[in-house]
C-alpha cells in the first residue's frame, strides 16, 4: 500500500455555524450522498423520522442542538472522509475551538436570511489564525433571504475573504428550485422530496437546454442569465491557490433540508479541499510523509454507548501509518503504551480499525492517563504544540446533595474534568465544595444533566456571581494578597495550583488592575510563560 496514496485521499473537516443555521442537518445530507446513510434524520425529528447520527445524546434529542463534538467517517469517491460535526451555541465554543486544530479544512454555513452572524464570525476568526481553508455553504435559500449578491459582500466586508460563487441559485424563496454550476456550466433543477430523507431528483443540463427551459419560468431564467453575466466580469476569478491560502472561499448555494446543491457542495469540496497538512511541533514541522508514527488527542468523552461506558480519546493522526496493537510513547509522561483498542468512529457506534493514516481521526480506548493536547508518537523527541486554554465566564458551586452517592458523584466530576466539560477551581483559602468554571452556562446543564444520569449522582448547582477569571502572575506569592481589599473578587487556584482571581466584571477586573499595578493578571493561562 503506497503511503503518499492514502495520505493524498484523506479529507479531514468540520462544519462550523452559528446555532440553527443547519450544520446537523447538512451534515447529515453529506452522510446521505456520501452513502453512508439509507435515509437522513433531522436535528428536531418528527414521529415517522429518525434523529441524526451525530446528535446521539440524550441532551442532543430533547434539545434539538448538538452539544458535543462527533466523527463521522466514511468512503466517497474514492477518498477516506473524516467529518467533524461541531456544536454551534457559544457555550459549547470550547469544545468546537479544539476540534478545530484537528482539522484540514472547514465548511461554514450561512443562514441565507441571516447572513454572518456572531457565532459565525468568532469561529471563523479561529479558522483565520490557523489558516485554515473556508467553504461556505449559504443554506435555507428556499426562504425568503437576503439578495446573493448582498451576502456575497458581507462575507467579503465583514470576514475580508475574496469569494468565488462556484453554484449560483435559481429562484429564491418557494420560487428556488436548482443552482447554476459555473465551473461545469450546467443547470441543476431539484424536485422537492417529502421531508429530505432521500436525494433529491434532479435534471442536469445547459442552461438553454430545451428540458431546462420548459422548467424554468421565463423571468427568472432572464435573470439568471444577467447574473451569471455579471458575475463574470465583475466577481473574483477562481484560484485553487488562494483558496487553500485561505484568502478565497468558494460559495456555494442550496438547501440542507431539501438537499438542494449539497452534492455539488460535497464534490466541489473533495475536489478543491486539501489533504493533510504539517504541524508545528516546537521548533519544527512534521509533515504526513514522515516516517515515524505520531498523533495528538483533541478530545476525551466517556459514556458515548451505554453499551460500552468506557473513556474515549479522539486521536488525529499527523504522521505515519498506525496499525493496531502498535507500542508509542506517551510523549507528556514518558511512557510507552500499546495500542489495542483501536475504533473507527461513525457517532456513537464504533468498529475496530486495523490501520490507519495521517488524516484519520481514532478513538483510543483502555487508557486513563491520557489528556487533551497530548501527543503520541513513536519519536519520543515529537511534542505536538498545546492546543489553546479558555478563560470561563461563568462558575457554580457543585453540591453533592446525597452522602450515599459520593462515590459516584467523585468518579462522574472527576470523568467530566478530563473531558474538560468544565474546570474546577478550589479556594486559595481552603474548602472541599468544587467550584466550576465553565464558558458558557449551558455546560453546568449538560455537567448536571450527566451526573445524574451517566453516574447516577444527586446534585445541586448553585450559580456565584464571578464572570471574569484572570490568573496571576507566577512570580506573586499568596501571602501578597494577605489583607488587600478585593471588591469582591474571590482568589482561587486552577487545577495546576496557580493562582486566579475571579471578578464580577471587566470594570471590577480594570479598576484592580489599576490600583495594584504590581500584580500582574493574565487572561489565560498560557500567557504566564509568554
Amino acid at each position: 500500500m503506497d503511503p503518499s496514496q492514502e495520505i493524498a485521499r484523506r479529507r479531514t473537516f468540520a462544519i462550523i455555524s452559528h446555532p440553527d443555521a443547519g450544520k446537523t442537518t447538512l451534515t447529515e445530507k453529506f452522510l446521505l450522498y456520501g452513502g453512508a446513510l439509507n435515509l437522513a434524520g433531522a436535528v428536531k425529528n418528527r414521529k415517522n423520522q429518525q434523529s441524526t447520527t451525530s446528535d446521539f445524546m440524550e441532551l442532543e434529542k430533547q434539545r434539538g442542538i448538538s452539544i458535543s463534538s462527533t466523527v463521522l467517517q466514511f468512503e466517497y469517491r474514492g477518498c477516506a472522509i473524516n467529518l467533524l460535526d461541531t456544536p454551534g451555541h457559544r457555550d459549547f465554543s470550547e469544545d468546537t475551538y479544539r476540534v478545530l486544530t484537528a482539522v484540514d479544512a472547514t465548511v461554514m454555513v450561512l443562514d441565507a436570511a441571516r447572513g454572518i452572524q456572531e457565532q459565525t464570525l468568532k469561529l471563523f476568526q479561529v479558522c483565520r489564525r490557523r489558516g485554515i481553508p473556508i467553504f461556505t455553504f449559504i443554506n435555507k435559500c428556499d426562504r425568503p433571504g437576503k439578495n446573493p449578491i448582498e451576502l456575497l459582500d458581507e462575507i467579503e466586508q465583514t470576514l475580508g475573504l475574496k469569494t468565488f460563487p462556484v453554484t449560483w441559485p435559481v429562484g429564491e424563496g418557494a420560487d428556488f428550485h436548482g443552482v447554476y454550476d459555473r465551473l461545469g456550466q450546467h443547470l441543476h433543477w431539484f424536485e422537492r422530496v417529502s421531508g429530505g430523507a432521500q436525494q433529491a431528483p434532479v435534471t442536469i443540463g445547459e442552461l438553454d437546454a430545451p428540458a431546462i427551459r420548459e422548467q424554468i419560468p421565463a423571468p427568472i431564467h432572464a435573470r439568471l442569465c444577467e447574473e451569471i453575466e455579471l458575475l463574470g466580469a465583475a466577481g473574483s476569478a477562481f484560484d485553487a491557490g488562494e483558496i487553500l491560502a485561505g484568502k478565497l472561499t468558494p460559495v456555494y448555494f442550496g438547501s440542507a433540508m431539501q438537499n438542494f446543491g449539497v452534492q455539488l457542495l460535497l464534490d466541489g469540496f473533495l475536489d478543491h479541499a486539501p489533504p493533510p497538512a504539517p504541524r508545528a511541533a516546537g521548533p519544527r514541522t512534521v509533515t504526513p510523509s514522515e516516517k515515524p508514527f505520531s498523533a495528538f488527542i483533541f478530545k476525551i468523552q466517556a459514556n458515548m454507548d451505554p453499551k460500552h461506558r468506557d473513556r474515549l480519546a479522539f486521536l488525529r493522526i499527523c504522521s505515519g501509518k498506525f496499525t493496531r496493537d502498535m507500542q508509542v510513547t506517551h510523549c507528556q509522561s514518558g511512557k510507552k503504551v500499546r495500542l489495542a483498542f483501536s475504533h473507527q468512529l461513525f457517532g456513537q457506534e464504533r468498529e475496530t480499525v486495523n490501520e490507519a493514516w495521517p488524516g484519520d481521526v481514532l478513538g483510543i480506548t483502555g487508557l486513563p492517563d491520557f489528556g487533551i493536547g497530548d501527543t503520541l508518537s513513536e519519536d519520543a523527541t515529537i511534542v505536538f504544540d498545546a492546543i489553546p486554554p479558555f478563560a470561563p465566564e461563568c462558575f457554580a458551586l457543585l453540591h453533592n446533595t446525597d452522602t450515599g452517592s459520593f462515590k459516584r458523584f467523585r468518579t462522574g466530576l472527576e470523568q467530566l474534568l478530563q473531558e474538560k466539560v468544565v474546570q474546577r477551581f478550589t479556594p486559595a483559602d481552603g474548602g472541599s465544595i468544587p467550584l466550576l468554571g465553565a464558558v458558557g452556562p449551558l455546560q453546568f446543564d449538560v455537567v448536571g444533566h450527566r451526573l445524574r444520569i451517566e453516574y447516577n449522582a444527586a446534585i445541586r448547582l448553585e450559580n456565584m456571581p464571578w464572570t471574569v477569571a484572570r490568573w496571576v502572575a507566577t512570580s506573586v506569592p499568596t501571602e501578597k494578597f494577605d489583607g488587600l481589599f478585593l471588591g469582591g473578587a474571590r482568589l482561587v487556584r486552577d487545577a495546576q495550583e496557580r493562582l486566579v482571581l475571579l471578578f464580577q466584571s471587566e470594570w471590577n477586573c480594570n479598576y484592580f488592575a489599576k490600583e495594584n499595578p504590581d500584580i500582574p493578571l493574565f487572561a489565560t493561562p498560557d500567557l504566564l510563560s509568554v
